[in-house]
């Protein structure tokens, strides 16, 4: 007869098989805990025409019995109650998984913890054969420390209903904590396996329907779309979120819930009976209900697909206008762009901000990919969720104090010269701006003014000249008013940023950009007026 072999853990239950005449224990898989093992225990029972079963028993170093071991025994009891006629007994082990680990290590071989499950149960079950060739029982099984269904306890031998007392009490060396703790795991466990009869049958009818009893009639109730044929019915795209580490069954479950298979149970037996054992991979799906279960399973297997994700990027500089664009771009609503740059977000570095300001400047510029039809209050937290790193790595906050500027008004300095300057002359115009703030000069930015502009007069149809845009009355003109604009006036990037932190170690007080590209700097009045009189005729003209 044929003998099957269970390391029974927690999470999984390792597998293996042997045969009394040749006593070779072969490893021959495992079995997830998920509420469905009993029926899987009984298909491996069925398979191989045996009810006899062989449960590692793990003891401690010294021998004796631990947590575990109440935890095994347990197990025993629910697996005769489960499975009638079944009989369970057990040998005894320690480090199992350890030896099972070096024995798949030294085959070099790729292996899963599943795979370390199995080969325990192997070592348990040929330990039990050698145990049985020691005791000269060859040729036969006895009923020696053997538990079979408590209903026929009355007539088993003492020692029998010794092993029977000890599943369902506290071993000798195990403390009372422990002994409660195990007795819930297998409370629990013996919840979830109601009606598990029922569902042993309805696998085995399933086994019988799939070998050729009305398979058409399976086929199209169970493994069909649920909303049929696409082409005379409307079928929705639903979007299916597979988290790390979850299991096919929860999976499973959660695609039910979602209407986009009729039977979690169908879907779990077709896929363990017939599919591939490749896992299903985590991510974000978009399944539809017109889909069929193999073509389902096929998707989770390969993984989720790049069609529904977009790249959106904000670059340094861009200004909430240019974004609010981007997104129109996209295919979102003014209203719902509108609503998200009203919303409140709850960052820490926005509470210093003045209660009117807007989120110009704290949308850190960088790509990031989304799923479409990611909602627009998602978007604008990954970016603030950029700049909140930013802050925090680069000490931001203390180093902005240094220079005398609160965050807010770091970040609406480093907004300005974002605007003002490239990269490796940001630390110097950061300087000229810090040294004009500290002796009451005017900034008189140009880029200031601009943005104004975009502020009053996006189409620039009432100011259409310099000489007008230089007397527009906002808060941001740094020509018409002292000291820092009312807000950012773009978003800056990381140097932008650090410029204003560490300031260049100079003492100019007048830069412009000349025509050639360069920067020219000075330290009066008079240098700046001859340096744009040589070197920004055409740039210094252009229309703000």
């Amino acid at each position: 007869m044929r003998i099957i072999g269970l390391d029974v853990g927690e999470k999984r239950i390792g597998v293996a098989r042997a045969s009394s005449d040749t006593k070779i224990a072969v490893p021959i898989g495992y079995i997830n805990v998920d509420g469905l093992e009993w029926q899987e225990i009984a298909q491996v029972a069925n398979i191989n025409n045996t009810n006899l079963f062989v449960l590692g028993l793990p003891r401690s170093n010294d021998g004796n019995e631990t947590a575990q071991s109440m935890y095994v025994r347990n197990f025993a009891r629910a697996l005769i109650e489960q499975i009638p006629g079944a009989r369970v007994r057990f040998q005894d082990e320690s480090y199992t998984s350890v030896v099972a680990e070096e024995r798949l290590k030294a085959k070099k071989k790729k292996y899963e913890k599943g795979d370390i499950d199995s080969e325990a149960a192997a070592i348990i079950l040929q330990d039990f054969l050698e145990n049985l060739k020691n005791n000269n029982e060859q040729s036969t099984l006895g009923p020696t420390d053997e538990i079979q269904n408590e209903s026929n306890s009355e007539n088993e031998p003492s020692k029998i209903r010794e092993a029977m007392a000890e599943a369902g009490e506290t071993v000798t060396n195990l403390t009372k904590k422990e002994a409660d703790k195990v007795m819930l795991k297998t409370k629990k466990a013996r919840h979830r396996i109601k009606g598990t009869i029922g569902i042993i049958v309805s696998i085995i009818l399933l086994v019988l329907v799939i070998s050729g009893v009305g398979v058409g009639v399976w086929a199209k109730t169970m493994l069909d779309p649920v909303a049929g044929d696409c082409a005379k019915t409307e079928c929705s795209e639903k979007q299916f979120v597979v988290s790390e580490g979850e299991s096919k069954s929860t999976i499973a479950e959660n695609l039910e819930k979602a209407g986009l298979i009729k039977s979690a149970f169908v879907f779990k037996a077709y896929q363990r009976l017939f599919k591939s054992d490749v896992g299903f991979k985590s991510g974000t799906y978009y399944l539809s209900d017109g889909q069929s279960v193999d073509e389902i399973i096929a998707e989770l297997e390969k993984g989720p697909s790049n069609d529904h994700v977009f790249s959106f990027t904000i670059r340094p500089g861009e200004t909430i206008f240019e974004i609010k664009d981007n997104l129109a771009s996209l295919g979102y609503s003014e209203a719902e762009i509108e609503k998200a740059f009203k919303a409140n977000y709850d960052f820490d570095f926005l509470h210093d901000r003045p209660s009117e300001a807007t989120l110009e400047g704290y949308l850190f510029g960088e790509t990031h990919e989304f799923y479409k039809n990611t909602p627009v209050e998602e978007i604008i937290k990954e970016y603030l969720s950029g700049t909140q790193k930013v802050i925090s790595e680069n000490n931001l906050e203390s180093k902005y104090a240094e220079q005398g500027l609160s965050l807010f008004e770091g970040i609406t300095l480093a907004s300005v010269v974002q605007m003002e300057s490239p990269t490796d002359e940001m630390p110097t115009v950061a300087q000229v701006f810090l040294s004009r703030l500290n002796s009451g000069i005017p900034l008189g930015s140009d880029v200031t003014v601009s943005y104004a502009l975009d502020v009053v007069d996006p189409t620039r149809s009432t100011y259409t000249d310099n000489a007008s845009a230089l007397t527009v009355d906002s808060c941001y003109n740094t020509r018409l008013y002292s000291g820092l604009p009312c807000g950012p006036i773009s978003n800056p990037g990381l140097d932008a940023l650090l410029s204003v932190a560490e300031p260049s170690d100079t003492a100019y007080l007048y830069f412009l950009t000349g025509d050639d590209g360069l920067m020219y700097y000075s330290y009066t009045e008079d240098e700046h007026i001859q340096n744009i009189y040589s070197h920004c005729q055409k740039l210094c003209n252009v229309s703000l």
